[in-house]
C-alpha cells in the first residue's frame, strides 16, 4: 500500500508546534524562536516532508493563487493593495487575479461573489474601502478563505478578518499641525465613504474638538477630479477659510486648482494638506504637505495573514509628511 503524503499537520503533530508555527517555518517568518525553528525541520527530515510551495504558502486546501476584488484598479490606494498582493504571491510562487466589481448594485455584488467562490480562484482579497467592495465583503458565504482590505476600524458587523491602516490617527495628526501653524481650524474635503463618519473625517473631527476649534461642515467629493475641483471653488469663495485637509491627493490637486483660479495663495492664503503620498506629491508647487500610507504593505500583509492565521505582518503606520504647502497663516 503507498504511503500517504505527509501533510503540514502531520509536521505540526511530530514537532510538537500548531500548524501555524510549521507555516511560518515554511515561510521563513522572524517569529519563530531557532530552537522551534529546528523542531520543525526535523520532523520534515524524517516524515520526507516535500510542501508544494504556492499550495501551502496559503495552506487552505484551494487553487494555488489568490484572487482580489477590487472596486477600482487605478486609484493609487486601490493600485498600492494590488501591488502589494502581486509582489507577496510572485514571492511564494502563486498566481495572482483580479476580479472588479462594477459597482454596489446587487447584482454586481452577486456575480463578483458567485465568480470568487469557485474553488479556482483560490483564496480571496477583497479590497472594501467603497461600498461596492464592503458590499462584496459582506455577502461572501463562510468557508471561503479571505481576508479583507479596509477603512481603518474594519466594517462594523462583519466577521471576518479585516486588515487597515491607521486613518484616523494620521487625520488626527494632520489636522493638529495645521492648528499648531496657528490656523483658528481645518476644513474637510472628503472622499467618500462606506461608513457614515469615515476613519479620515473622525481624526479630523476630534483633533478640532480636543483644540475647542469651531467643526465645519464637511465638504463632500466623489473620486473623479471635477466634483474636487468644485469643492474647492466652493472654499474658495469663503475668504474665511485658511487651511484644508483634502481626503486623498488627487482631491488636493483639484482644490488647488480651485484657489489658483479663484487668485489665492498656497500656503500663502491657504494652507493644504492631502493623503496618501502619491508618487508625485513632492514635486508639485508648492510640494505637498500629505499623509504618507503604505497601501503595498496592506496588500503584503493580506496575503501575509491568508498564509499564517495567526497576526499578519506589522505594517508601517501612516505618518504626516511635512513639504511646502502648509504654513503659518498671515498674519500670525
Amino acid at each position: 500500500m503507498k504511503r500517504a503524503t505527509p501533510q503540514i499537520r502531520d509536521v505540526a503533530a511530530a514537532a510538537g508546534v500548531s500548524h501555524q508555527t510549521v507555516s511560518r517555518v515554511l515561510n521563513n517568518s522572524p517569529r519563530v524562536r531557532p530552537d522551534t525553528r529546528q523542531l520543525v525541520l526535523d520532523a520534515m527530515e524524517r516524515l520526507q516532508y516535500r510542501p508544494n510551495r504556492a499550495a501551502r504558502a496559503l495552506g487552505l486546501g484551494r487553487a494555488n493563487g489568490v484572487t482580489v476584488v477590487t472596486a477600482n484598479t487605478t486609484l493609487y490606494g486601490y493600485a498600492g493593495v494590488l501591488r502589494g498582493v502581486e509582489e507577496a504571491g510572485r514571492l511564494l510562487g502563486l498566481t495572482v487575479g483580479v476580479r472588479v466589481v462594477e459597482s454596489e448594485a446587487a447584482d454586481h455584488v452577486r456575480h463578483a461573489v458567485e465568480y470568487v467562490t469557485d474553488p479556482s480562484c483560490g483564496s480571496v482579497i477583497v479590497v472594501a474601502f467603497d461600498p461596492a467592495g464592503s458590499g462584496v465583503l459582506r455577502a461572501m458565504p463562510d468557508g471561503v478563505p479571505m481576508v479583507a482590505a479596509t477603512e481603518a476600524g474594519g466594517l462594523p458587523g462583519v466577521d471576518r478578518r479585516m486588515i487597515f491602516l491607521d486613518e484616523r490617527q494620521a487625520a488626527a495628526d494632520a489636522t493638529r499641525h495645521l492648528l499648531d501653524l496657528g490656523h483658528r481650524t481645518v476644513h474637510h474635503v472628503a472622499i467618500p465613504s462606506e461608513l457614515r463618519d469615515s476613519a479620515r473625517q473622525r481624526g479630523w473631527r476630534e483633533a478640532l474638538e480636543r483644540s475647542g476649534a469651531v467643526v465645519p461642515d464637511v465638504v463632500p467629493a466623489g473620486w473623479d477630479l471635477t466634483s474636487a475641483h468644485r469643492a474647492g471653488q466652493r472654499l474658495a469663495a469663503d475668504r474665511t477659510v485658511t487651511a484644508i485637509l483634502c481626503g486623498n491627493d488627487d482631491t488636493a490637486l483639484a482644490v488647488r486648482r480651485a484657489l489658483h483660479e479663484a487668485g489665492r495663495d498656497v500656503p500663502g492664503d491657504v494652507s493644504i494638506v492631502g493623503f496618501d503620498d502619491v508618487p508625485g506629491a513632492a514635486y508639485w508647487t508648492p510640494a505637498l504637505t500629505t499623509v504618507r500610507m503604505d497601501f503595498a504593505g496592506l496588500g503584503r500583509a493580506c496575503v501575509a495573514a491568508l498564509a499564517d492565521d495567526t497576526e499578519p505582518l506589522r505594517l508601517d503606520p501612516p505618518r504626516l509628511v511635512v513639504r511646502e504647502s502648509t504654513a503659518a497663516p498671515r498674519g500670525v
